[in-house]
């Protein structure tokens, strides 16, 4: 069953196409990452997805709710978690979570009980009377996820929910993200950061308001063309420049304390270290490396290729 069905959607702002016939399916149960650099349309899609941006042409089905034909169906279903922290500051963690309720007509002993579950589970319980405004970045998003979550939603959109949240709060807020799927809750999920993209079941890689590919980590990295070459390297500005001369060279960029390099052909590992040798860079090894997300994502970017 799915979740989510999108066909051809797109949103125009005059001649900029923001989302530009973007078509895929989530499934229920699904973690479904949406993984692009800044300025690839991903907070508009997840707008679109959400019923508050009205499409220029195609359309989406989600929580069974058509986004065109009856957006205020959609938002009584889903839960949306913005970029921007949108709860009144000046309330409380728990009045936040009680007027949110309200809004939604819960009903008040089963959003109680949830409301007690939620707070264990995020940890925010003896904060439950300090006010929005007062929490840090990581707190603000679970407090975020909380009021999204109170009246059950069977689709969770999520926009970019980790960006400027530490490292121990991005791990907490992914525990929480993880249990989800197993009490009936579909996850869609922008994200810059391709590193969370492997937490994902399927992601689809966007740029320029484009999908450029849909499937699981493994299998879009799978689809990187070429042979994988890592460089360990002091100096990875030196070996940069060296490389840009090499034939056959298909990309090299910086991955972690070292290089990926892509190269069309045989023996990519001796003609890279050949290549540093000869121009006097030191590196420690060369090495066969397994292509990365990083790397799929710049092969489709850099061949034009679309789902």
């Amino acid at each position: 069953m799915q979740a989510v069905s999108v066909t051809g959607l797109s949103r125009h702002y005059g001649t900029t196409r923001a989302v530009d016939d973007v078509s895929f399916e989530v499934a229920s149960g699904e973690i479904f990452g949406i993984v692009g650099p800044d300025g690839a349309g991903k907070t508009t899609l997840m707008r679109l997805l959400a019923g508050i941006v009205t499409p220029t042409s195609g359309g989406a089905m989600v929580a069974g709710c058509d986004v065109v034909a009856d957006p205020e169906a959609v938002k009584q279903r889903i839960g949306y978690l913005s970029q921007v922290f949108s709860l009144y500051r000046d309330l409380t963690i728990g009045e936040n979570i009680d007027f949110v309720a309200d809004l939604y007509s819960e009903d008040l002993v089963r959003a109680g009980e949830a409301k007690a579950r939620m707070l264990a589970m995020t940890g925010l319980a003896p904060f439950v009377d300090r006010q929005a405004g007062r929490l840090s970045g990581g707190m603000k998003q679970k407090l975020g996820l909380m009021c999204a979550l109170i009246h059950r939603p069977t689709v969770l959109l999520l926009d970019e929910p980790t960006t400027g949240v530490d490292p121990l709060s991005r791990r907490d807020f992914w525990r929480i993200l993880a249990d989800l799927p197993s009490q009936g809750v579909t996850i869609v999920l922008s994200s810059p950061y391709m590193d969370e993209a492997s937490r994902c079941h399927r992601l689809a890689l966007m740029d320029h308001g484009r999908v450029l590919a849909v499937g699981s980590a493994a299998e879009l990295a799978a689809r990187v063309s070429g042979q994988m070459v890592e460089v360990v390297t002091p100096d990875p500005r030196g070996a940069l420049r060296v490389l840009e001369g090499l034939p056959g060279l298909l990309s090299a960029t910086p991955f972690g304390d070292a290089l990926h390099v892509r190269l069309d052909g045989d023996d990519a590992v001796a003609r890279v270290s050949a290549v540093l040798a000869g121009a006097g860079v030191v590196f420690s090894e060369a090495r066969p490396a397994e292509a990365s997300l990083e790397d799929a994502f710049i092969d489709l970017v850099g061949r034009g290729e679309t789902a």
